[in-house]
């Protein structure tokens, strides 16, 4: 992986080959960086850049033997560790279960582009992933060898989140004093969820969301998407490359999203009115059961799907339209709602939105929550 090839800033790049330039290479560093952000290409460039046996002013020269090992993620060096579903003890045995882990997450990692999303990754599996305290040891041992070509010794923890606490002990002391010539990289999304321990023995590198125009310009690039697409999926995509694959994939899911939304919110508003033709009650269920019946990821997905057209609409009645994260579709329909949505009701509906979220994560009854919301909002709706 080159640098050229990493959708991040610029100026971050050259942060980091200034670090190697300059011999001030922090032995562990924190890449904390959102959901859809090309953060584990950069960390992976950053290591490859460090080992390159030739590497340029601005880059790793991609043809030396330790570039053409990276290529391949096999480099002797790079010690990549992955949240994983098997146990202490599989992973414990030497051989087939731990090659068949890491082939799996090589093949991951190259399937994806390196844009890794940890949903993907755990999808199917019946158990928490986890960093465990096999890996832990693994690390530490490892610590203790010296490198294979006589270069640096460097560890990537991709989802450093999801180290298991009982285990993170283990490496504490390993971060705080390791071998010469030894980097650790942790990659996070969400740094609350790193034990205070971990995170003050860590350097921070934080990597913004990507802008609109990068995925724009990545969707017409490398997917001949017209004009018009590429920038209503980069609009919504909120600076997520991976949510505009998976809208590009799925390119009518947006419209059904709004279509079910539309529906919704008119029932809701022919409630509060008292209309009861135009309530359409039984195609109302419908919806309901078609929406459910997709699983409690889809139902959430809908869910933040209408937190994000309620502050839309809201945008819209407060002539800020600059910020608006809309298709042109989306655009079009969002002034219909207008005489609905005020300061004064948006935060009880949100509010509302936001706990049968919470009550889907906790398995709740998805029926009763859904009707429960539409009554919420219903009741909130201002009508004359």
């Amino acid at each position: 992986m080159l640098f050229r090839d990493v959708l991040v800033d610029e100026n971050l790049k050259q942060q980091l080959i200034s670090l190697v330039k300059n011999n001030r290479i922090s032995h562990a560093q924190l890449f904390l960086g959102p959901a859809g952000s090309h953060k584990f290409a950069l960390a992976i460039a950053y290591a490859q850049y460090i080992l390159c046996a030739n590497r340029g002013e601005e880059d790793s020269c991609g043809t030396c033997p330790s570039c053409v090992k990276f290529a391949k993620l096999a480099h002797p060096d790079l010690h990549l560790i992955f949240p994983d579903a098997n146990t202490d003890s599989k992973k414990s045995q030497k051989g087939t279960a731990q090659q068949q882990a890491m082939a799996k997450f090589i093949n991951f990692v190259t399937e994806n582009d390196y844009h890794l999303d940890y949903n993907q990754w755990s999808e199917g599996e019946s158990k928490q992933l986890n960093i465990n305290a096999n890996d832990c040891s693994f690390i530490v041992h490892q610590n203790n060898i010296r490198s294979y070509e006589s270069g640096y010794k460097i560890f990537i923890l991709w989802m450093a989140e999801r180290l298991y606490h009982g285990a993170a002990p283990r490496l504490l002391k390993t971060l705080e004093e390791p071998e010469n010539k030894t980097l650790f990289i942790l990659i996070a999304e969400n740094s609350e969820k790193i034990l205070p321990t971990i995170l003050s023995r860590t350097q921070l590198i934080k990597i913004p969301k990507l802008s609109k125009e990068t995925i724009k310009s990545e969707l017409q690039n490398k997917f001949n998407v017209n004009e018009r697409t590429a920038d209503d999926i980069a609009e919504i995509s909120e600076g997520n490359y991976i949510k505009a694959i998976e809208l590009l994939n799925d390119s009518e899911a947006i419209e059904l999203l709004l279509d079910d939304f539309k529906f919704i919110l008119e029932s809701a508003v022919a409630h509060a009115r008292s209309d009861i033709q135009n309530i359409r009650f039984i195609e109302l269920q419908e919806r309901f059961t078609k929406i459910i019946a997709e699983g409690r990821e889809k139902q959430k997905q809908f869910i933040r799907y209408m937190i994000q057209m309620f502050r839309n609409i809201l945008l819209v009645n407060s002539n800020k339209t600059e910020l608006l994260r809309a298709t042109t579709k989306e655009k079009n329909i969002l002034s219909t709602f207008t005489p609905y949505i005020k300061l004064r009701n948006i935060s009880p509906i949100t509010e509302a939105c936001n706990k049968a979220i919470l009550y889907i994560e906790r398995n709740g009854n998805s029926s009763l929550i859904f009707n429960n919301l539409y009554f919420n909002i219903a009741n909130r709706l201002q009508v004359r």
